[in-house]
C-alpha cells in the first residue's frame, strides 16, 4: 500500500505570495516536478536547522510559537496561532507527547504541498525522535512555499491580495 495513501487530503493551498528576498538561494530553488509525478522531495533536509537560524532559535526554545505558527498556515488559518500553542504547551506539560499532536500536522502539511514521506520513519516516528529538527523543517518549508509565518494565515492571504493588487473588500461589505 502506497504510503501517501494515509496523509490527510486536502486541496492545495491557494498560491502562496512571492517568496521574500531574504531567504539564502540555496533553498529557494525547488525542483520542476509536478505532484503528478510522484511526490515532491522537502525544500531543505530534517537536518539543516541553521540554514535558517532564526526558525531555528524558535522551534528550540519556544516550540510551541513555532508550531502555532505552522498550524495556523496548515489549517489555513481556522485554527489561530495562540490556540494551537497552548493546546501543544498543555500536551507537553500534562503528558510530555506533544508529538502525537504535531505530526498530524507534519502527515497536512505533505498532503497539501505532495511533500514525499521519510523512506525510513513515518511522521510521528520522525517526530516523536527529533521534534524540535521536524518542526524547524516545516517552518523552513513554509518559508520557503513563500509564507511569512510571523503574520499568520489571513495576513498573508492581505499580503497576497496587495502584490496582486486587488483591493480587499471592507468587513461590512460595500458602502457607498
Amino acid at each position: 500500500m502506497d504510503s501517501l495513501s494515509f496523509a490527510p487530503s486536502a486541496p492545495p493551498c491557494p498560491p502562496p505570495p512571492p517568496l521574500s528576498t531574504g531567504a539564502p538561494p540555496a533553498t529557494r530553488s525547488r525542483p520542476s516536478t509536478t505532484h503528478q509525478d510522484g511526490p515532491l522531495p522537502w525544500s531543505t533536509d530534517l537536518c539543516d536547522c541553521c540554514l535558517d537560524f532564526s526558525s531555528c532559535c524558535l522551534t528550540c526554545w519556544c516550540p510551541c510559537i513555532a508550531f502555532g505558527r505552522i498550524a495556523e498556515i496548515v489549517d489555513r488559518g481556522s485554527t489561530s496561532c495562540g490556540v494551537s500553542g497552548a493546546l501543544y504547551t498543555l500536551l507537553l506539560c500534562m503528558t510530555g507527547c506533544s508529538c502525537l499532536y504535531s505530526c498530524f500536522y507534519r502527515s497536512k502539511l505533505r498532503g497539501q504541498y505532495f511533500l514525499e514521506e521519510s523512506v525510513c520513519c513515518t511522521d510521528c516516528c520522525i517526530h516523536f525522535c527529533c521534534e524540535q529538527c521536524a518542526l524547524c523543517q516545516e517552518y523552513r518549508e513554509l518559508k520557503n512555499q513563500g509564507f511569512d509565518l510571523s503574520i499568520g494565515w489571513h495576513g498573508n492571504m492581505e499580503r497576497q491580495k496587495r502584490i496582486a493588487g486587488i483591493a480587499p473588500i471592507p468587513e461590512g461589505g460595500m458602502i457607498r
